[in-house]
Order: C-alpha cells, then structure tokens, then sequence
C-alpha cells in the first residue's frame, strides 16, 4: 500500500495518490494531471478511480481531462450532478483498489455532495480518512459557499455538518489519519493549522468543532462567526468544475503567444486585457509598463489573482520572466483564469529598450519611514492593507485599515494630492495595492518596503486598539 499526499503551497491544496497491486486512485487531482500519468506509469500502474470530495470552489480540478486521458471513472458521493459521466455513490458504498478498501461516508454541510472516503488496509481495518472540505487540521469547512446552489442559510449548513461530523467522522478511531483537502492559507476554512496530515485523535482533543460536549446550537455559532465574503471567482469554478473546462494543454498553447512591445500594447488596448506583471515586487517598483498590475507569481500568486481581478473571463497579458511563461499560464488556470493572450517577448527589458513609457512605484525603508513620522509628528496618512485580524492584532497607531481583498471599496479614502504611505505584513500585499491604485490613477503614494516585519524592528509605535471608523 502506498499512499502519498501531493500538496500543493500556492492553493494551499492537497491531491492523494492511492496505490496497491498496481491499482491506483487519485483523490481531488489538480488540473495538470500529468503528473499523476507519470507517477503511475513508472509505478508500472494503472489508475483505476478519481475520487472527487465535492465541487470544489477554490481551484479547477483535473478529474475531467484525468479521466478522458486514462479512461479511469470519476467517482462523487450522494447528490453531486455534474454534467459529465460520472459514479455518483451510494453511502457506504464500497470500491476495491488492489488489496484496499475505500468506503463513501456522506459528510454533507460544507456543500450537500461533500463525502470523505475512508480507506481500509488488506486486512480490512481503518487506516485513513480523506475529508475533503469536511473536516481540516484545526477546522472545518465553511458552511456558506452552497447557499445559493440548496437555497439554503448557512445556518442550515452549518447544523448539517454538525451531524455529518458526528455521525460520521468522530465515532472512527483515534489512530486513523486525517487528509483534508487545504491547509492553512485556504480561504476555504478560518483556523487552519500549518500541518498537512493528523491523526483523528489528535483533532478531537484540539480541534474546536470536534469538542465532545458541544451542543449544535453552539457549532453553528461558532463556525459561522467571523466568516469574510468568499473569493468572487469561488462560483465560477464550481461552475467549471461541475460542468467542465477547455483542456490545459490548450490554454497553455493559447497563452504561450509571444508578442513584441507594439502588438503587445494594441492587444491590450483592442481588448481591455489586464496587463499581469508577475516579477519581484522589487523590480516592479524600479519599472513597470503604465496601467499594469502586479500579483508576483512567487508569492500568494494564484487565490490573489482570483480575490483581485474577479472575472475568470478576463483577457490577460503578461509580464514575466521567459522561464515562468507556462507556469504563470498554468497556475491561472488552476483557478480558472484560461484567457490568457499571450506575453510580452523579451519582457519588461524590451519594453524599455524600445523606448516606451514606464512607471515606477515610489518605495522607502521603514528606517526612513520612521524619519519621515518623527518630523511629521504621526500626523503621516498611513494605510494598511493587510486582513482585518492581523490589524486588529497589532497595527501601527493612527493607520487606517484598507484591505487588499477590498480595495476597491476604500478607493475615496485615499488623499486625492497629499502622500500617503501604504504598508503590508512583508512588502508582497502592499505592492499589489500600489498597483492598483496607480491603475485607477491614484500616484501620490510611497510603499514601505518589508511591510510590518520591518516596521516593528524600526521600533516605530504600534498599538491593538481599533478605532471604530476601521470597522465600517
């Protein structure tokens, strides 16, 4: 038996490779499915069954074009209606691969065909759970992506998981293993932990949603308290997830269109196409092509482009590197970002070099910032862009909280001519905001450069009070 978990960092996701006798199963595969191909093929294998946990809302599967490329069946638990053939299970149903076992458990809640599978070893004991969004390492899924698709509150949600987790997950053994779906960085839950893998045992005793005494009515409360409104591309990839999606290979071809700075610039203007600037934030602060927007491919790249730019359907330019072309091709399309035009050949050096406009982000050190406050006396228009918790929890007194997720909603809090200064936790977020308030013609600003970190270790004053004008 083997069995292999194949996580991925950007979408803080995990994929399972299920092995025994040759047999194998993929669980909640990603879009470029090679890999599992390979993986199999040198295994000298053969890939019998793609599991999927549910329609996931996060990122686009690669259960269809696994399944055209190997013939293997895609198998969803109770309720799911995808509009492609597929094994809907029966609870309790069980499917052999190899030696192996893996029993459906309907663990509905976080959406109504959510299911774990549990996996039982030759001898026919338990040996792992693999949850999904179900139950995650220090939480459980949020209960309000389904709303609209059940016409349900997340309320409803909410008490159905409590049973699914109650009847189906916590009367298992302690020693079993646990394989969710996301780890910590997922927008899909709210307490994630940094681990990967735990034991069922261990959940019960720290995990909050699992405490034995808790009544529904407390569950419901406290997994839906503090929930922030999803991703606005969440809908479209279930959306594509339930229907299906044009195959990666295509995508890449499309976006693998390299264009000189003059057919990249009327492309832009023919189309309305985002120009994506995914360099180093320190090299898009040195120059950049007026009106482009940066989300770095070496950061948060993915869910960042998804929160930000909203519509799958946006044609999309790039600025990048030559080497990165296909995986910044790859990685919007594992959030279902798949118009992707093409790339500005040369990069950011050939459009200087053909003698082309450029903007630059104006960008100072904290010490210097810390300068600029002691001769401003705090008076200084500081806005800080990072989630409401980590600015609840310590903040840099008289910011102002703006949110990257939501900054297009703060846009009027901006001085319209006086200099502002606009921080982040690392530098990552910030320069991403400055992007885009250059974008909507906002200049007047100066990025600090490492963010919090660097401003906490210049020693300049911060607090965790909260003004009641943040919270609006």
């Amino acid at each position: 038996m083997k069995v292999e978990q194949i996580y991925t960092g950007c979408l803080s996701q995990g994929a399972y490779y299920i092995e025994s006798n040759g047999e194998i199963a993929i669980i909640d595969p990603l879009r470029e499915v090679q890999p599992y191909i390979d993986k199999a093929e040198e295994a000298g294998g053969k890939i019998k069954y793609i599991f999927e946990t549910h329609f996931h809302a996060d990122f686009v599967s690669g259960h269809v074009t696994l399944s055209k490329k190997t013939g293997a069946p895609i198998v969803y638990g109770p309720n799911a209606n995808p509009n492609f053939k597929a094994i809907i299970a029966e609870d309790g149903q069980e499917f052999k691969l190899g030696a192996l076992t893996i029993v459906v458990l309907h663990t509905p809640g976080h959406t109504m065909e959510s299911t774990t599978y549990l996996l039982k070893d030759k001898n026919g004991n338990d040996y792992a759970i693999f949850t999904g969004d179900t139950l995650f390492l220090g939480d459980v899924g949020r209960p309000d992506l389904a709303q609209k698709a059940t016409h349900m509150t997340q309320e409803d949600l909410a008490g159905i998981l409590y049973d699914s987790l109650r009847t189906k997950i916590m009367p298992l053994a302690d020693k079993l293993l646990v394989y969710p779906a996301h780890g910590a960085g997922s927008a899909c839950g709210k307490n994630m932990m940094k681990e990967t893998v735990d034991t069922l045992g261990h959940q019960k005793e720290m995990n909050y949603a699992l405490r034995a005494d808790m009544t529904k009515e407390e569950f419901v409360k406290e997994v839906t308290d503090g929930l922030l409104p999803p991703p606005a591309y969440f809908p479209m990839n279930v959306k594509m997830n339930k229907e299906g999606y044009k195959d990666i290979d295509k995508v890449i071809a499309q976006g693998e269109n390299a264009l000189s700075p003059e057919a990249f610039e009327a492309i832009a203007n023919e189309t309305g196409a985002v120009m994506l600037d995914v360099r180093n934030q320190s090299d898009f602060a040195k120059g950049h092509i007026p009106g482009s927007i940066f989300i770095g491919i070496d950061g948060g790249f993915a869910p960042w482009v998804g929160a930000l730019i909203k519509d799958v359907k946006q044609p999309i330019l790039l600025i990048a590197d030559k080497d990165r072309i296909e995986e910044t091709i790859t990685r919007l399309s594992r959030v279902g970002f798949d118009n992707t035009l093409g790339y500005l050949e040369g990069g950011f050096d050939a459009w200087k070099k053909a003698s082309r406009e450029y903007d630059t982000v104006s960008s100072i050190t904290a010490v210097q910032f810390k300068g600029i406050l002691e001769d401003m006396e705090d008076n200084a228009p500081i806005f800080d862009v990072r989630k409401p918790g980590e600015y609840d929890s310590e903040h840099i007194v008289n910011a102002q909280l703006t949110p990257l997720s939501d900054l297009n909603n703060h846009l009027a809090a901006f001085p319209e001519e006086e200099t502002f200064f606009v921080h982040c936790a690392g530098g990552y977020r910030s320069m991403i905001a400055a992007s885009i308030l250059k974008n909507r013609g906002i200049h007047n600003l100066v990025d600090i450069q490492g963010g919090y970190k660097s401003i906490k270790e210049a020693g300049i004053e911060t607090t965790n009070y909260v003004c009641p004008s943040t919270l609006k």
